[in-house]
């Protein structure tokens, strides 16, 4: 079951954790047998949105564009023509053995996920940090709902089945 967990002092944006105006992290527990691949990993938590999280994505793109923020729509476009590389619609700041670091920069707000695949679990944390009215306005809106998508996200991974790790033939 995917749950709140201590923000992992492990993770590559810990040191993001202090002021932040968000900061949490919901773990589930994976097979022994899923990939130990974090970007595979990472792919895989991201593809495959419920429904109802695309109609949520759609009624906050809606929202978002009369304040000049950026759409999803303009987060995918914008990747193929300033090449960079993004999983789903967030940009991908940096990806290492145990954890992927994505997110994005943006007047009102930035903020970075981890996916961190650990022995036994995968956790997935947030940070934000806000720049101004709008963003703290913006945050107090989404919370509930971000906190609801990263365990649907989660449980949802699960359910589907876990990517299974590769063996070597032998």
């Amino acid at each position: 079951m995917a749950g709140a967990v201590a923000l992992p002092i492990g993770s590559r944006i810990a040191g993001l954790f202090a002021g932040a105006d968000l900061a949490d992290a919901y773990a589930i527990g994976l097979p022994r047998d899923t990939s130990g691949d974090v970007e595979t990993l990472t792919r895989f938590l991201l593809s495959e949105q419920a429904p109802w999280l695309r109609l949520l994505m759609a009624v906050r793109d809606t929202m978002v564009a009369g304040f000049g923020l950026k759409t999803s729509r303009q987060l995918r476009q914008g990747a193929a023509a300033d090449h960079v590389a993004r999983i789903y619609i967030f940009r991908i700041y940096e990806i290492t053995r145990d954890e992927a670091i994505l997110g994005e920069d943006d007047k009102h707000l930035d903020f970075r996920i981890s996916v961190q695949r650990r022995s036994d679990d995968i956790v997935v944390t947030t940070v934000v940090h806000c720049h101004n009215l709008l963003g703290r306005l913006y945050l107090a809106l989404i919370t509930p709902f971000h906190r609801l998508v990263v365990k649907s996200m989660l449980r949802r991974a699960a359910r589907r089945g876990w990517p299974r790790l590769i063996q070597a033939a032998g």
